[in-house]
């Protein structure tokens, strides 16, 4: 098979890099979502990927011409612990390809067998997971944050044995890269300075060229990951996202969101919301995301001072003033973020208290994060005063804090047409709802995949208002609410 152009740079790094390894053969694979617009920008037909042909190579039943599947070793901090060696232990890439766009992505099967860094799992992955990485990632991706794309999903026709016998899968996902903070911090922990300064070379000439002829090539690399993680961390949470399991591991270095295990979105606000059943002490909760991606950057800041190219305290306190500017980017991604959400401008002196104290009166009212943004944006509109009312405990509440709101729009300066289009492009109406999420999910455990295609359908176009399709928008009903999210290993 040629029908996908690989041209694998991975590959062509030293053999410590990562373990050759071909996926295990799906007995009786069926296509259950095809990323179409994706394949295209590819470069792949999606003619191609529905055909037997491409069912075998998203299957592991064949490995395609070019292609050269690999295992990439790495290490990781899980949960503040450290692991010395992880890698890719349910995962394959299968090579990269250069997109009609220019850009170079890899293209991964994830759940497709036992690797080297298995650690003594089957590799495999269930239909759940795939479901919602694609479900999730995809829909990240209409509200457009960086993140790493789902090109296919498959179920393999066989079963994989949790808690119990599930029905397996396998999911293709896309990404600019799946080289993590843990794959500098495993060279580093071997003190293997080669690899590092091999590693970071291969990085910046694949993601950040234009640091190639700085004074500090590996200072202005640190800065352009820290800076693309405190966009992406911002992103994360002005749409109530929380990741569930920001490990060294799972920290991607080009600055998209990788690995969506007990993924979630906040319904009703709390600021210290937490999803993920293995994150019992709340280290990755919704508002401390900034500061474990902080602590994450620290950690890759160390595996880099033997390479920085200055005694170690000097690296130290160049790595540090990169840490500052990574918090006041943050800070100032989020601030605008929220402005924005409010329909003000984003220089107002008064945004900082005004967007603290909302999010207060939301926590305090047990108010949908989704819903109170998607109604705000909508107040002209019949109806939506009175569900924006509803939507507090006490509905004088949202009536009072209404007033207050008005008269900061207009007392901003900004005219009230461009608040509008500020609070549209700023505000979705759909969002991948837990609940909706699990529905897909139970449903695909049994083999009716129309609910995650319907689903994935509605996430394509976030932000405006789609016939037949307002159930999508409402909240769970109290026995329909995913209190816990479960990476699903």
């Amino acid at each position: 098979m040629t029908a996908i152009n690989f041209d694998n740079s991975y590959s062509r790094l030293p053999d410590n890099f990562f373990a050759r390894q071909d996926p295990d053969v799906s007995p009786a694979p069926v296509l259950i979502a095809l990323n179409e617009p994706l394949a295209r920008r590819l470069g792949i037909d999606p003619t191609f990927l529905k055909s037997k042909d491409g069912l075998a190579l998203l299957s592991g039943q064949s490995v395609a011409d070019g292609s050269k599947p690999l295992a990439m070793v790495y290490a990781g901090h899980q949960f503040g612990g450290w692991s010395p060696r992880l890698g890719d232990g349910r995962a394959l890439l299968l090579g990269e390809v250069i997109g009609t766009d220019g850009i170079r992505y890899d293209i991964q099967l994830k759940g497709s067998g036992r690797t080297l860094f298995s650690r003594g799992g089957d590799g495999k992955a269930a239909i759940g997971p795939v479901i919602r990485e694609y479900v999730v990632s995809e829909a990240m991706a209409a509200l457009g944050v960086p993140t790493t794309r789902a090109l296919a999903a498959i179920a393999t026709g066989e079963d994989v044995m949790r808690n119990a016998a599930l029905p397996g899968g396998i999911v293709t996902r896309v990404a600019q890269s799946h080289i993590r903070v843990g794959t500098f911090q495993y060279f580093a922990s071997h003190d293997d300075v080669d690899a590092l300064r091999v590693l970071s070379d291969y990085v910046i000439d694949r993601h950040f060229p234009d640091v190639r002829n700085s004074e500090n090539p590996i200072r202005e690399m640190f800065r352009s990951i820290a800076l693309r993680q405190a966009s992406l961390i911002a992103d994360w949470m002005r749409f109530g996202f929380i990741h569930g399991v920001m490990n060294t591991d799972n920290m991607q270095i080009a600055g998209e969101t990788i690995d969506y295990g007990p993924c979630a979105f906040m319904e009703e606000f709390d600021a210290l919301q937490v999803f993920s059943s293995i994150d019992q002490k709340g280290r990755y909760a919704w508002a401390r995301q900034a500061t474990m991606a902080h602590w994450n950057l620290t950690r890759l800041a160390e595996t880099l001072l033997p390479i920085w190219g200055l005694p170690e305290d000097e690296a130290v306190a160049e790595a540090e003033d990169v840490l500052s500017e990574f918090g006041a980017r943050f800070n100032a991604g989020f601030q605008k973020a929220f402005a924005q959400k409010f329909g003000l401008p984003a220089d107002h002196k008064d945004n900082t208290e005004f967007i603290q104290k909302a999010l207060q009166m939301m926590q305090a009212q047990h108010v949908d994060f989704t819903l109170f943004f998607s109604h705000l944006r909508r107040m002209e509109k019949a109806g939506h005063a009175d569900k924006f009312s509803a939507l507090f405990d006490d509905p004088k509440v949202g009536v009072e804090w209404l007033s207050v709101w008005r008269q900061m729009v207009n007392t901003s300066g900004i005219d009230l047409s461009d608040s509008q289009a500020r609070m549209d492009a700023a505000n979705p109406i759909y969002i991948p709802r837990n609940h909706r999420v699990e529905q897909a999910i139970q449903a695909g455990l049994k083999g009716d995949y129309s609910v995650m295609q319907r689903l994935a359908k509605v996430l394509e176009n976030p932000m405006s208002e789609q016939a037949d399709a307002a159930e999508f928008e409402n909240p769970p009903e109290p026995d329909q609410r995913v209190t816990q999210t479960f990476c699903g290993t």
